[in-house]
């Protein structure tokens, strides 16, 4: 258009003052989830009904931890313990595994540390931090059949909850819980859509964002979620 323009084929290229002319466009952590997810305020009572009752299986260890990260269930289940910086408390995806394809860095909070130091001692010699049976990879079915031996119901009427929609559920708490936008956006390991907004943010906000991963946490640890639930009311998981 800039090239029509100087040639005199137009008045003036419109492409210059497209973004001033349209509305802003949301961030993924703002667009439409269409995975069924659990609501942000039935977290605690799940994770304290599911995930920590009964005995710890692999699928709700990795559940949780996947949770408590916002991570992929892929970038979960092929977590390598050489990945693990313990003394930072923080977990490093390679680019390899990353759907951006750019290296990310997780702050994990203490509850999330107290999972892989229990994997650890588990001693099961395999690279993997939730291995199966075989020392492979743990398969995604094992995180679908926690949700659905639970019958952990979503969001979306009839469905039940799947493992990707935990990252809504988190997106959604960070709105309302008025965390900033980009902070949830590179929690959950987005790229950035404009390149010129992209130049300008060259860090990763790790120690901000380990502040609110630890207050996420601390939410899904909370039993009550800080609600003032009815004693005797009854959530259907």
């Amino acid at each position: 258009m800039n090239w029509c323009a100087a040639q005199d084929y137009i008045i003036a290229s419109p492409v210059q003052n497209v973004d001033r002319l349209l509305p802003r466009q949301k961030g993924k952590c703002e667009r439409v989830q269409h995975h069924p997810a659990v609501p942000w305020r039935d977290i605690p009572v799940f994770a304290e009904r599911v995930l920590r009752a009964g005995k710890p299986t692999m699928g709700k260890l990795a559940l949780e931890f996947l949770i408590l990260t916002a991570a992929r269930s892929g970038e979960v289940r092929h977590m390598q313990w050489s990945e693990i910086d313990w003394d930072a408390a923080t977990w490093t995806i390679p680019k390899e595994r990353m759907k951006a394809g750019v290296a990310h860095r997780v702050p994990l909070a203490p509850r999330a540390i107290e999972i892989l130091a229990t994997r650890q001692q588990e001693e099961d010699f395999s690279p993997f931090v939730f291995p199966s049976r075989n020392g492979k990879p743990l398969s995604d079915m094992a995180l679908t059949k926690a949700l659905r031996d639970a019958n952990v119901q979503s969001d979306t009427p009839g469905r039940i909850a799947t493992a990707h929609g935990f990252r809504s559920s988190f997106c959604d708490w960070a709105s309302e819980n008025g965390y900033p936008r980009d902070m949830a956006e590179r929690a959950l390991a987005h790229t950035i859509p404009s390149a010129a907004e992209a130049a300008y943010h060259r860090t990763d906000l790790l120690e901000q964002r380990r502040e609110m991963m630890e207050a996420w946490a601390g939410w899904v640890m909370d039993v009550l979620g800080g609600l003032d639930r009815d004693p005797n009311e009854q959530t259907q998981m």
